[in-house]
């Protein structure tokens, strides 16, 4: 290699390694490294044993390396490994080896082939081996095995991400060349964090089991989907061979036997091989620490001045000085009220940049999920007539009265108004969990004191639950009042001279009322089949009268306007393979909704996004879909007599009443439950 001194490099950064992980964390620097990407099954292991000589990973179903492995590779004289967490013990038996990482694996993740992003560090001492350090990391899997997470592919994309996409880090992107190279997973995790390919280095693995009269010559002569420093091409044991215990150096000799004998790769047959593989790697890596050493050095030091700058101010302070605790105690119980204060009114020094929090998300309770409860609370139409024919028929009983009795507008009126107690009392416990949320939150800058914070969290979360008490008494006192006494002289209401003419007012308020634009964001249409081009993201813009989609946000092409007559909205389940939350728009009238789809499904990231767009429906008046069962159904279809047409005039009378009424009763409850929860729980 030349100069002793750039030789040195890989075990001064592998002491660095050690000295972070023995303190449990990275301190914020980003060391040089490589790491190992692949699919299951890509080869990743026996590159790895092939560069030591031996075997010592494990191996079976489901994901072999569950915690990331931190290979440091240092050339000896005598062979053995040892692990940092049981420093001093030498392995000497590569068997014992394998059966500690599954053991210190099962310790930390448990038998039920979960993962873990704590490493597992191991240093293996052979006179077979370049000095090289590399992080083995979990195979891309795409199914659960046995009792693991429904996640465990993001889980472990997750893991993956937050090595490679660090500038630091070189990616070792394994690849077997019998699967379409366009479809391989390592490179297109590497292409993601490095679109130009000027940290990755591609491996091909299982050249000799490629198809008769084909070959990967373009991939290894880097002209199919170049990367800057190259691929280069690998041939390991087969299974069989593992199993029969080949031995590794002979498996070496057949490998260089291959590319010196096969015909597309004889050409190119010094620059393929495990050995050129690790000889590349250790002159890749010694070149990478040389490269980033000066901004390292740069950031190490200037950590260094920051923490002898707070270091200062406790030379002189004294443990046991009353006052100084204290002030303490004060400045951290007053940081604490000025954080959930600015959580709760807003203009924080730490805004959450992810998903909405304190005060703007107890702000979308009320102004969008309890106005949204409040309609979910609403009957059906003709379950609310049936219920106005049966009210009228029992309060005439035997006589067949001439008039529309008002006691049968009251009865379902008052019907109507207990329904709310439900959703103010959901609306109140909503701002509670955000609130205790907020107050989990704040108490995190009082982790160092873990009593205080307890205590703390305790006091504020009891005051909490007490003024929750008063808040839904007073709620529940709201609907009481509501109940006590039905004001027909509202004026609002409109009366039972002007019930008659309500439909004809309705029809034209709405045509006046303009094509209003109500919520316009992306949204992605989930049930396009694959070979229309699948779920795709566009813009959408949902006004008083349809629900339109653009290719972008600048909506100059619109690839469909969907007018919203009898539309209804139902939800969906989460699938467990889908990150997406779902929801399905559908025609009451059983007509396709979008070309030759029966309903339309639209996609989110999280459920708020899609209990916003369902607020948002509802404003346009596209109501969620009432969930009944069978049997009920059955019933109403039995029970749906013919009303005689002086009926029907009186049931429909009652129920442009109940309407109207129940109009002003829901615009005052929606008006005074906020007001309510802000002066008895958050003011307070």
């Amino acid at each position: 290699m030349g100069n002793r001194g750039m030789e040195d490099l890989i075990p001064l950064v592998n002491r660095l390694q050690d000295a972070f992980s023995s303190i449990g964390q990275a301190c914020n620097l980003d060391l040089p490294q490589i790491a190992v990407v692949g699919g299951q099954s890509a080869g990743k292991s026996s590159v790895l044993e092939n560069f030591v000589g031996r075997d010592f990973l494990p191996r079976g179903s489901g994901i072999v390396t569950r915690r990331p492995l931190v290979l440091q590779l240092i050339s000896a004289n005598a062979e053995w490994a040892e692990f940092l967490h049981c420093k001093g013990k030498k392995f000497t038996d590569f068997d014992e080896v394998r059966q500690e990482i599954e053991g210190e694996t099962d310790r930390v993740t448990g038998a039920n082939k979960g993962i873990s992003p704590i490493p597992i560090n191991l240093r293996v001492y052979s006179p077979h081996v370049l000095n090289l350090t590399l992080i083995d990391l979990p195979g891309i899997t795409k199914v659960p095995v046995g009792d693991q997470p429904a996640d465990i592919e993001q889980q472990i994309r997750d893991m993956i991400m937050q090595f490679i996409s660090r500038e630091s880090c070189l990616i070792l992107a394994v690849t077997p060349a019998n699967t379409d190279l366009a479809n391989s997973d390592a490179l297109k995790l590497a292409k993601d964090v490095d679109p130009q390919g000027l940290r990755t280095i591609g491996v091909i693995t299982k050249l000799d089991l490629m198809d008769e009269g084909t070959d990967a010559r373009d991939v290894l002569e880097n002209k199919l989907l170049p990367l800057r420093r190259g691929y280069i091409g690998v041939v390991n044991r087969s299974q069989k061979d593992i199993d029969g215990k080949k031995d590794i150096k002979a498996a070496l000799e057949a490998e260089r036997k291959f590319f010196l004998s096969h015909p597309g790769y004889r050409h190119i047959a010094e620059k393929m091989g495990t050995p050129r593989l690790q000889q590349v790697l250790n002159q890749q890596l010694t070149n990478h620490i040389r490269d980033t050493l000066p901004a390292f050095r740069s950031k190490l030091q200037a950590q260094l001045l920051a923490l002898d700058k707070e270091a200062e101010e406790y030379r002189g302070y004294r443990p046991d000085d009353p006052s100084r605790k204290t002030k303490q105690l004060l400045q951290m119980v007053q940081q604490f009220s000025v954080d959930f204060e600015k959580r709760i009114e807003g203009s924080g020094d730490q805004v959450d940049t992810v998903e909405l929090s304190g005060g703007a998300k107890i702000n979308r309770i009320f102004h969008e999920r309890f106005p949204f409860e409040l309609v979910k609370m609403e009957c059906d139409d003709k379950e609310m007539r049936r219920e106005i024919s049966y009210a009228i028929k029992n309060i005439h009983g035997i006589r067949t009265g001439l008039f529309t009795p008002d006691m049968a507008f009251e009865a379902i009126v008052k019907k109507q108004i207990v329904k709310l107690k439900e959703p103010s009392i959901k609306c109140v416990d909503m701002v509670i969990q955000e609130l205790i949320n907020t107050v989990r939150q704040c108490s995190n800058k009082l982790e160092c004191f873990p009593r205080l914070r307890e205590e703390t969290e305790r006091i504020v979360t009891s005051h909490i639950r007490d003024r929750e008490s008063r808040a839904k008494d007073q709620v529940l006192l709201l609907i009481d009042l509501q109940l006590s006494y039905i004001n027909t002289n509202h004026e609002d209401f409109i009366g039972f001279a002007s019930a008659q003419q309500r439909s004809s007012q309705t029809n034209k308020s709405q045509s006046s009322a303009g094509n209003q634009v109500i919520r316009k964001g992306w949204l992605t249409i989930n049930n396009i089949s694959i070979i229309k081009g699948g779920a795709k993201e566009y813009w959408f813009v949902l006004t008083a009268e349809s629900l339109s989609w653009f290719k972008d946000d600048e909506e100059k092409e619109k690839k469909y306007m969907l007018p919203l007559d009898n539309l209804k909205v139902r939800d969906v389940e989460k699938s467990f393979m889908s990150s997406k939350h779902i929801f399905s728009i559908f025609n009451t009238e059983s007509r396709n909704v979008y070309k030759d789809n029966r309903t339309l499904e639209l996609a989110c990231d999280s459920q708020d996004d899609v209990d916003s767009w369902k607020s948002s429906l509802l404003r346009a008046g596209v109501y969620p879909e009432k969930t009944t069962t069978v049997e009920s159904e059955t019933t109403t279809t039995t029970d749906n007599f013919s009303m005689d047409p002086q009926l029907e005039r009186k049931v429909e009378t009652i129920r442009n009443l109940v309407d109207s009424y129940m109009a002003i009763v829901n615009k005052c409850i929606r008006d005074l439950i906020p007001k309510t929860i802000m002066h008895l729980m958050i003011n307070n």
